[in-house]
């Protein structure tokens, strides 16, 4: 996983995602679902690129069900935008970068 990516676990979900500053979002993932691993190089790069205004954060739902299961993630991947420590936004699905960039347009500064 990329440096700008943060791994999140049951037991330090809430506080990564209450305690943040700016929306993140977290990527309900499986090691073994193929769109996971197709998205996966692009939320490095919007990470990298846009690290500044949003966090990009992963979660393993084999490893973290009951987190995965809190939040009804019933496919994979899914992408939950947390601001403010609530649930903002949800895509389900491997998307292109410039169709993830559209969705997040709102919690990008540079886009508003």
């Amino acid at each position: 996983m990329g440096a700008n990516i943060v791994t999140l676990t049951s037991s330090t979900f809430d506080e990564t995602v209450n305690a943040s500053t700016k929306p993140i979002l977290v990527d309900f993932w499986a090691e073994w679902c193929g769109p996971c691993k197709t998205i996966a190089p692009i939320l490095e790069q919007i990470a990298s690129e846009n690290g500044d205004d949003i966090t990009i954060a992963k979660l393993n739902v084999d490893d973290h069900g009951d987190i995965a299961g809190r939040f009804s993630v019933m496919s994979i991947p899914t992408m939950i935008v947390f601001d403010k420590g609530e649930p903002a936004k949800r895509m389900v699905g491997a998307v292109p970068k410039s169709r993830l960039l559209e969705e997040l347009s709102e919690f990008l500064p540079s886009s508003r």
